[in-house]
């Protein structure tokens, strides 16, 4: 055989190698382009959440997540949202055990966040550092409520306080003003108050803890007592407490998340937004939980949210921004501007005062919250017939 016929038949060889490298590598890419991930995109096609927050809320921001993702990754990325209270979404990835069908749990009280943490239901959030420390620690006195687990396992994404909805016509036909909590009790709103019961609602837990911890047991339960004298209803969800409020149905409602109320607003009735003082916020806490299928997308999506356009989500439907870095804010007759009209003026809560007696060292345990759940049941709620009558 010549040199150059050996010579040949190797570049041939060589040739019939580079091509199956190649067909390889196309195989290869197409497989991880088939499966929603490629080397310039490392992320997942799905994403699912589990929250008690409003489908006002969360909607808008899987679609904008969505629309973030392929913007930036060219990823056409799947969403899910599983809607659950508080306690139900809780108690479902209790029953997960490490074997989730969602990727982030948000909402509801720092305090249920940690509790999952302590049983390693939970990863810690991985954001840029500088992301992180833009968040305060804490916010309010005496007591300051986390907005953030120092030990990184659930970060805060906006702040949203449980305040009180009116109806201005019937407030001013009742010959009412409502400013704070006391003002409920005024005997010319006898009938006219609506209220989830805070074995049901968590913004209501939460706000009946707060007039325990600013009166104490014996008095804050006294007072609790007066205000279920005024109630003409207790409703099945909280979110129809905002709802049969804007009707015209009742003129008050109590413990109504700021972004439930405005979404009435959204809906074009007139109402307004009262924040009592020492009423609770919460920074709506998100955290990824343990063994979450797409754990890439559960990473970003709470990196998302703490961007400026995340927070804009939030700035147009009754929250405001997680850090002092913001403030809602819009073009005149914008929803951002409605929603400062419809709280008198609030931007930020880092420009006025926040109290807080909310003990979550105190309200978190959860022994404490069967006993509060408990007493309301048997004091409250099996008596309500004969405490309106008196």
């Amino acid at each position: 055989m010549s040199k150059m016929f050996k010579v040949a038949i190797i570049h041939k060889e060589v040739d019939i190698m580079k091509r199956f490298a190649v067909v390889i590598a196309l195989a290869v890419m197409g497989f991880f382009c088939w499966s929603g991930v490629s080397f310039a995109q490392a992320i997942e096609n799905e994403f699912y959440l589990i929250t008690p927050v409003s489908k006002d809320v969360h909607d808008p921001a899987l679609k904008a997540f969505a629309a973030y993702v392929k913007k930036k990754y060219n990823v056409d990325l799947k969403t899910s949202a599983m809607p659950q209270g508080t306690p139900v979404a809780y108690g479902q990835i209790v029953e997960w055990k490490g074997k989730p069908q969602a990727d982030v749990f948000w909402g509801g009280e720092g305090t249920l966040f940690d509790l999952l943490a302590d049983q390693g239901l939970l990863d810690k959030v991985t954001i840029p550092k500088a992301m992180w420390d833009e968040i305060p620690a804490t916010i309010g006195k005496p007591v300051g409520l986390p907005l953030k687990d120092p030990k990184g396992f659930w970060v805060g994404t906006t702040l949203e306080p449980y305040g009180l909805i009116y109806n201005p016509t019937l407030l001013k036909r009742l010959g009412v003003q409502l400013k704070d909590w006391d003002d409920l009790l005024n005997p010319k709103l006898k009938g006219h108050i609506a209220q989830c019961t805070p074995d049901r609602s968590s913004s209501s837990h939460a706000s009946y803890e707060v007039i325990l911890a600013m009166h104490g047991w014996e008095k804050g339960w006294d007072w609790l007592t007066k205000l279920a004298a005024n109630t003409g209803i207790f409703t099945a969800r909280s979110r129809d407490v905002p709802s049969v409020v804007a009707k015209g149905e009742f003129a008050v409602g109590v413990a109504v998340p700021s972004y439930m109320a405005f979404a009435e607003v959204l809906g074009g009735y007139d109402v307004m937004f009262v924040y009592p003082k020492n009423a609770y916020v919460t920074p709506e806490p998100m955290a990824v939980i343990k063994g979450a299928p797409h754990p890439k997308a559960a990473h970003a999506f709470i990196e998302f949210l703490l961007t400026e356009e995340g927070q804009k989500i939030f700035m147009s439907r009754g929250l405001y921004p997680i850090t002092s870095k913001y403030k809602v804010q819009g073009a005149p007759g914008s929803d951002a501007e409605k929603a400062v009209q419809f709280t008198a003026g609030i931007r930020s809560f880092y420009d006025i005062q926040v109290g807080n007696v909310y003990d979550p060292a105190i309200a978190g345990e959860k022994k404490r919250n069967e006993e509060v759940n408990s007493y309301f049941r048997k004091e409250i709620a099996e008596k309500h017939k004969e405490i309106i009558k008196k």
